[in-house]
């Protein structure tokens, strides 16, 4: 009778040794593939806002504009805020707002010298051919931020903003 002994030292090392192998290629990216980014416990993924929008909105084109013209200003691009006013400014705003910024020293879109920390949009009505939302921009990040407050109006036909006022203090 032969012993079984060494069969299963044998059995034991190579399954030793292709759960190591298999550990460790599984460690190891396949040529040209790309890293998955790390999961987020459910708890995390909780408190990031969910972002969408629709080009048909004009209130998610509000929100555009203002993300990606506070992103051009913050980072000092000249360029792509003139070609973000131009896409989303009617041609008779872009004129009066060179008159306010003239007057005022200031950028007209964001009605102040310096650039927000946060802003939000919040949907304020529709009527005679136009949308209105309700621009809020934050200042700072410190435990009492000053917030100032813009009404945007927009055309429902083209979906460009047409007039942008500081918006009364609640």
């Amino acid at each position: 009778m032969r012993s079984t002994r060494p069969a299963r030292r044998r059995t034991t090392v190579i399954g030793t040794a292709a759960a190591a192998l298999l550990a460790t290629s599984a460690a190891i990216p396949a040529f040209g593939a790309t890293t998955a980014p790390p999961v987020r416990p459910a708890a995390q993924a909780a408190v990031q806002p969910v972002r969408d929008g629709s080009p048909e909105s004009t209130v998610d084109r509000v929100a555009d504009f203002y993300g990606a013209y506070i992103d051009a200003v913050y980072d000092e691009d000249g360029r792509l805020a003139h070609e973000l006013r131009n896409h989303y400014l009617r041609a008779d705003l872009r004129k009066r707002l060179a008159v306010w910024e003239e007057k005022n020293h200031a950028d007209g879109v964001l009605r102040a010298q310096n650039v927000p920390v946060k802003w939000s949009v919040n949907y304020d009505g529709s009527g005679t051919g136009s949308a209105y939302t309700i621009v809020t921009l934050t200042w700072d990040s410190g435990s009492h931020p000053s917030t100032s407050r813009l009404a945007v109006r927009s055309s429902l036909e083209t979906r460009q903003i047409t007039d942008i006022k500081e918006a009364p203090r609640r």
